[in-house]
């Protein structure tokens, strides 16, 4: 049972035919948030008046061009500033079962604790290269990580998704919110700031959220893009927890292994989506010398670059 107040935050813009099932398994849940707020960037397709026509929903409307990964998510704390957790989660995120939000805001339990974030799984029909890398990212085993975990685990120490994540709001004012503008990371970048101000993050595995994408080669390209610039631009990150290449060639391997045996058509897919990941990566760190307009065109989050 909910014991802290709890707000749910969903950004959204255009999210189709998904929120009918993001709607029906948060309405499933055991306990019912305390707030539910709806952030709407200008959808067109009708998706900011089913929220509207939800009971207990607060909706919010934003211009599209001033949604920022970190300044949105900091307006919606702001906008429940009488909760104590704010649960974020992304348009396309399904509740796997009736108590996830309760046990993941059951970790909070621990004053210590400041985020906590869940289980991804791929979603319903995925393939074996778009599961992949939700098993690889949320295994089986939940853990806590703290200060003393940089040294064995390095970035991922730092590692949390908004896609399904809990913060508790006092935690977050001490570290000074979600960052603004940022091309994306804002978890990652507080994830950071609350370890090396000695308190812990949660990966809760029992708490599970159904959420994965199918990109393309292209997609894979521009999203690890926006990761390099963000890195980049947040040096303090690497020069703390250590840099992310390592692990990038960890999951690569880890990618090929049952692909050889499972799905051996996929392994050319796979390759390429690792060269595009890594092409992106680097030269998003080169972002400083790439003149704006071709920045733009390399983005998935080409808005950013208005700023």
């Amino acid at each position: 049972m909910m014991t802290l107040k709890t707000g749910v935050c969903i950004p959204t813009l255009n999210a189709g035919s998904a929120v009918e099932s993001v709607w029906a398994a948060l309405e499933a849940q055991t306990c019912r948030p305390d707030e539910i707020l709806i952030i709407d960037s200008g959808s067109t397709d009708g998706t900011a008046e089913f929220f509207a026509s939800r009971r207990g929903v607060v909706l919010a409307k934003i211009d599209r061009a001033s949604f920022d990964h970190g300044g949105t998510r900091q307006l919606a704390v702001k906008m429940m500033s009488t909760m104590d957790i704010v649960v974020f989660l992304t348009q396309d995120a399904v509740l796997a079962d009736e108590d996830s939000l309760d046990k993941l805001v059951a970790e909070f339990e621990d004053n210590s604790v400041a985020a906590a974030f869940g289980r991804q799984l791929p979603r319903p029909g995925a393939g074996p290269v778009e599961a992949h890398a939700r098993l690889f990212n949320y295994p089986e085993i939940g853990r806590v990580k703290s200060l003393d975990s940089i040294a064995e685990m390095g970035i991922k120490a730092a590692f949390i998704s908004n896609s399904f994540a809990a913060y508790r709001c006092s935690a977050l004012s001490l570290v000074g919110g979600f960052p603004s503008p940022t091309i994306l990371g804002e978890d990652t970048f507080v994830a950071a700031k609350m370890i090396l101000a000695g308190k812990k993050i949660v990966y809760c595995a029992e708490s599970r959220v159904y959420h994965s994408h199918d990109y393309t080669v292209g997609q894979e390209f521009r999203r690890y893009f926006d990761t390099g610039v963000f890195h980049r631009r947040n040096r303090w990150i690497r020069e703390q927890f250590g840099g992310a290449e390592g692990e990038g060639m960890r999951f690569a391997r880890s990618e090929l292994r049952p692909l050889m045996h499972e799905a051996p058509f996929l392994i050319p897919s796979a390759l390429a989506r690792t060269v595009a990941k890594f092409v992106g990566f680097r030269l998003g760190q080169l972002e400083g010398v790439i003149p704006l307009c071709l920045k733009r065109r390399l983005s998935m989050n080409r808005s950013y670059w208005n700023r």
